[in-house]
């Protein structure tokens, strides 16, 4: 009886109603006000990197051999999603240097079911803290002067900045409810 169960959909149900629940509930979300929220900032962050690598639509679009100009300009508006092939292209083009920030943001913003699997696993966060430390590492490297002190005056920066880091840390791990626990 197992595999009768499996075939029909599990727990007794006819497999197309499983379908037509399944559909039911990605129309939902869909149009909810957090997907669109969600489309909407990819849609940003696509126009922020296409606008800084220089390109136009037409261009971008060219450049990963989109046959659709239009979708790219809808996905930038919210209107639209992008498969996985197609952010795995953008990826290639433009986050080259560092894809895996790229490649998990979208992730997270067109599919949130699926990205909360991957985190419930445990793997959602490995994406997630090489985009943060990538983030951190940027603010370092955005200040010049830090390249000219001494060895001594940088230590001085970095005692301070752990200090500042983990008393901050603190403050936002306790507005979350979180209890801040040890550096590891």
């Amino acid at each position: 009886m197992p595999a009768e169960a499996a075939r029909r959909g599990g727990a007794g149900l006819p497999a197309a109603l499983v379908r037509g629940l399944g559909a039911l509930a990605g129309r939902a979300f869909w149009l909810s006000p957090e997907a669109a929220r969600m489309r909407a900032e990819a849609g940003r962050y696509l126009r922020e990197l296409r606008q800084i690598a220089g390109l136009t639509l037409d261009e971008l679009s060219d450049a990963i051999e989109l046959s659709d100009h239009s979708l790219l300009e809808a996905v930038e508006n919210g209107t639209a999603t992008l498969s996985f092939e197609l952010i795995l292209r953008l990826s290639a083009l433009l986050a080259r240097n560092d894809p895996v920030p790229f490649i998990a943001r979208m992730a997270r913003s067109y599919n949130p079911m699926l990205w909360r699997a991957l985190e419930d696993w445990g793997i959602g966060r490995i994406p997630l803290q090489l985009e943060r430390e990538r983030r951190f590492v940027n603010v370092f490297r955005g200040h010049d002067v830090a390249r000219r002190l001494s060895d001594e005056g940088f230590e001085r920066v970095l005692d301070f900045t752990r200090a500042a880091f983990e008393a901050a840390l603190h403050f936002a791990a306790e507005q979350e409810g979180k209890k801040p626990g040890s550096r590891r």
